[in-house]
């Protein structure tokens, strides 16, 4: 803690808002321009799990789909090196048992290796249309709900910066895959939830000691109580996410191609977290005029002195 506690968080929250104002906006623009790259999840399509006997290499497999007619399907390694996950974009009038007919000859003759088709899953896309939408739903009923919780523990100007900090988070993870054009599914979608969940408990830890010292502390301005706090709860917050992040870039790295867009959204979701918690948060509850007097426990009417005058 004392390598920290000379920092002016506060004093640079300026230019850490100023950052946070153009991440946003860039990330609004690309997810209005770009939009999301968003997976069968939510378009509707199939998933078809096939099996070989030995470790098959993919390209081959892209090839054999794109010669056939299917240059936007997506072909990952599934659990293991010998098991392959096909996801396909719907096709007017295809049911699946036609699809398992034309694609296991494309599969079979583009390798030696036996292969079986281990399953073909069909989503519809008023099935996909309604997961987006609830999707959505889910993300804005969490917003309100920690808004309400933060609003009851603290107080409403926190309550304020906490869900500032979270829209930002979601914002410019979401952002991120707009930019890049990453594979959006419902596991993205639970990592974004999850992101809502870890940014939320770095700015609770952070809103505790900043109450408990604006209540012990009397001769001390906000900003100076607020930029202690921070520098009080660094250390704790770093050593966390640093230890949160090596198990996600584990993940990244040797998870596989199925887990690596949810690995990715929380490895961008921790980092971006952990900074809003110190500089969105925080700072947005100092520029709504938090102060010691907001944060005080009423003392309580000494009944027995009204009784005995």
């Amino acid at each position: 803690m004392a390598l920290f506690k000379e920092i002016n968080f506060m004093g640079l929250r300026k230019i850490a808002m100023s950052i946070s104002l153009v991440l946003i906006l860039i990330s609004v623009v690309s997810l209005f321009t770009n939009q999301l790259n968003v997976g069968i999840d939510f378009t509707g399509g199939s998933v078809i799990e096939v099996g070989y006997e030995e470790s098959v290499d993919l390209k081959p497999v892209r090839a054999a789909l794109e010669k056939a007619g299917y240059e936007d399907a997506i072909v990952q390694h599934f659990g293991s090196a010998k098991e392959v996950l096909i996801r396909l974009v719907p096709r007017e009038g295809q049911n699946k048992a036609e699809l398992s007919s034309v694609l296991i000859p494309i599969l079979s003759e583009q390798s030696a290796n036996r292969m079986d088709v281990r399953r073909v899953d069909f989503v519809g896309p008023q099935v996909g249309e309604e997961l987006r939408e609830d999707g959505g739903l889910a993300v804005l009923y969490a917003l309100i709900a920690i808004l309400i919780y933060v609003s009851l523990r603290f107080e409403y100007r926190f309550s304020l910066g906490a869900v500032a900090a979270l829209v930002h988070d979601v914002i410019i993870t979401l952002g991120v895959f707009s930019i890049l054009q990453l594979d959006f599914d419902l596991s993205v979608l639970a990592a974004i939830l999850a992101v809502i969940g870890y940014s939320l408990n770095d700015t609770i830890v952070v809103f505790d000691r900043i109450r408990e010292n604006f209540r012990k502390i009397r001769k001390k301005t906000s900003f100076e109580v607020i930029n202690l706090s921070i520098n009080q709860t660094i250390s704790r917050t770093l050593v966390t996410s640093l230890t949160t992040l090596l198990v996600l870039i584990a993940l990244y790295s040797f998870g596989g191609e199925v887990i690596e867009s949810f690995a990715l959204a929380l490895i961008i979701g921790v980092v971006v977290g952990t900074y809003s918690s110190i500089y969105v948060a925080s700072a947005s509850a100092l520029a709504l005029g938090i102060t010691r007097s907001d944060l005080l426990i009423p003392e309580k009417e000494d009944v027995e002195a009204d009784a005995h005058p």
